[in-house]
């Protein structure tokens, strides 16, 4: 099973949720997790269902690092706004630092986004079930 996250930051809340309607054929038999409000959004357009978090700001960012630090998420969508201060922008350091150190293919913005789900959608994604087999390390 796939798993994926959304994340959003506030003046990007509207084409995660545009994101998510477009590719809801894609979306739909995957294990999906968000933030607090953007899962709230995404689920109040579309039929999918999603584990949410707490918001970013309040810890959510950490709690969906948690899955990647445990080899549990194969996804990252976080369409950052890259012209506005983010308070908590150390979580969100974190949180990419843990999609790199892990291996985990993160979207900050559409295109990158609409990259990886076109390859999700063409089975893409099970170089990830050989890769991580062999990591040393995890299921100690």
């Amino acid at each position: 099973m796939i798993n994926i996250a959304f994340i959003a930051h506030d003046r990007k809340k509207e084409d995660i949720v545009n994101f998510a309607i477009a590719y809801e054929h894609v979306f739909k038999d995957k294990k999906l997790y968000s933030t607090g409000t953007t899962g709230k959004q995404i689920m109040e357009n579309t039929s999918l269902k999603i584990h949410r978090f707490l918001s970013g700001p309040l810890g959510g960012d950490q709690q969906i690092g948690s899955l990647i630090a445990q080899n549990d998420m194969d996804l990252v969508i976080f369409l950052r706004d890259p012209l506005m201060a983010q308070p908590h922008e150390p979580d969100i350091t974190a949180l990419l630092r843990l999609c790199d150190v892990h291996g985990i293919p993160v979207a900050t913005n559409m295109a990158t986004a609409e990259i990886l789900v076109r390859a999700l959608d063409r089975g893409d994604f099970a170089w990830r079930e050989l890769v991580e087999q062999y990591k040393p390390g995890l299921g100690q």
